[in-house]
């Protein structure tokens, strides 16, 4: 059984997120007119947004819904019946009093400071501000991947999306003064060199619309890269949140997914319905209309918008339900071996579709970028391994005794 939905969820993740990536890379190019007069760009990230997390959420509830047990009240389908979990002597336990993030003694009383830390707020609503945070900064970096697209090839998007690892490490050597395992460091000088070669080899361009000047800056790409890493870091702070989410609060991976794409839906509105200025990357209308007025408007002018919106919102929805359910059965590990693997997918299925033109440089540092990151991964998976064979003998020691 384990393995026929480990297989599913592969087969899943694969499928949907391989259409989810050709829909994606659609909307990144112009679209002709009704009229045939222009070829315009769709810069409505939020709009895209709202169809996406709208869907999402719509999907998780029917998920949750027909899988809940019946009889089950509302609170309880959706992962608002929680209560605190403490820790004490290394086992976890449920307690109904006091706050979860509280640390407790060994004669079971909680310590102040961490009652005082926490606030006595209720489990329910720190568990709702956490979903809370996970969609603003999901919010903010979909801004940032979308219009890094104006800059850089889909390919290279693609690529650099890949390396999480990088900033990450390259922050915490420059604030905190950390060190790490050597093999990190050969990581990142891996990545950077394909990164790097893979940039400066090739001589595509990303399409720009009829009423958009050809970028001559030598500076684009450069652009492009720094938005995909403020996406990363955004990326990487909701996935530590996750984490958070999922260590402090006994919930499924639908759960997380319903509420998350619920307030995603709610703040895309919000933004998208105020009538703010220009702001670069977040809010690129010119006029004084609302940006849902603009896509509306885009939309009605551009109707072969529909099929890959309608594509993109869709596969987005089913992927992540097959994300959360291989998070929730098989661990980040396994998520992060599949994710790898799509990736390469994604890129040759998106030069093969779209006719991106790569040369030999960029293949070789592809290739040596993607090494890099499966060293990264045999790794994890090696000490993952090990952990899990010490956990076994000391459990065998305990009964033992």
């Amino acid at each position: 059984m384990s393995i026929l939905r480990l297989g599913l969820c592969v087969s899943g993740v694969y499928a949907m997120f391989l259409l989810w990536a050709v829909a994606q890379e659609r909307l990144s190019v112009p679209f002709q007119s009704i009229d045939g007069q222009s070829a315009d760009r769709f810069q409505s990230a939020l709009f895209i947004g709202i169809c996406q997390s709208c869907l999402g959420s719509l999907a998780a509830f029917i998920y949750i819904y027909m899988r809940g047990e019946r009889g089950s009240s509302f609170c309880s389908l959706l992962g608002l019946d929680v209560a605190d979990l403490v820790t004490t002597n290394g086992l976890s336990k449920e307690k109904t009093s006091g706050p979860r993030n509280a640390k407790v003694s060994s004669n079971g009383h909680v310590r102040k400071a961490d009652v005082a830390q926490s606030g006595w707020r209720s489990p329910r609503s720190r568990l709702l501000q956490g979903y809370l945070q996970c969609s603003l900064f999901i919010t903010l970096a979909a801004p940032f991947g979308f219009a890094c697209l104006s800059h850089i090839t889909y390919p290279t998007m693609v690529l650099a999306k890949s390396c999480k690892l990088v900033p990450v490490m390259i922050m915490n050597i420059i604030l905190y003064r950390r060190r790490f395992a050597p093999h990190k460091y050969l990581v990142v000088a891996m990545v950077t060199t394909g990164i790097t070669m893979f940039m400066f080899s090739g001589k595509e361009r990303p399409s720009k619309g009829s009423n958009e000047p050809p970028s001559r800056s030598p500076y684009a790409q450069l652009i492009g890269i720094a938005y995909v890493l403020v996406d990363i870091f955004l990326d990487g702070a909701v996935n530590s949140t996750q984490d958070e989410i999922f260590l402090r609060y006994k919930i499924t991976g639908q759960q997380m997914m319903f509420w998350m794409n619920v307030f995603s839906t709610l703040l895309n509105l919000i933004l998208g319905t105020l009538p703010l200025p220009h702001i670069p990357v977040l809010h690129p209308s010119s006029d004084a209309r609302s940006e849902l007025a603009s896509a509306f408007a885009f939309v009605r002018e551009h109707p072969s918008i529909v099929v890959p919106l309608l594509q993109f919102s869709v596969t987005s929805a089913l992927g992540q339900l097959f994300i959360f359910e291989t998070l929730q059965h098989f661990g980040s590990l396994t998520l992060v071996t599949i994710t790898l693997t799509r990736k390469m997918f994604t890129m040759i299925l998106s030069v093969a579709i779209y006719s991106h033109w790569l040369t030999a440089g960029q293949w070789v540092g592809a290739i040596i970028v993607f090494a890099g990151i499966s060293v990264e991964a045999w790794v994890k998976r090696k000490d993952v391994h090990a952990k899990q064979v010490i956990e076994e003998k000391e459990k065998a020691k305990i009964k033992t005794l």
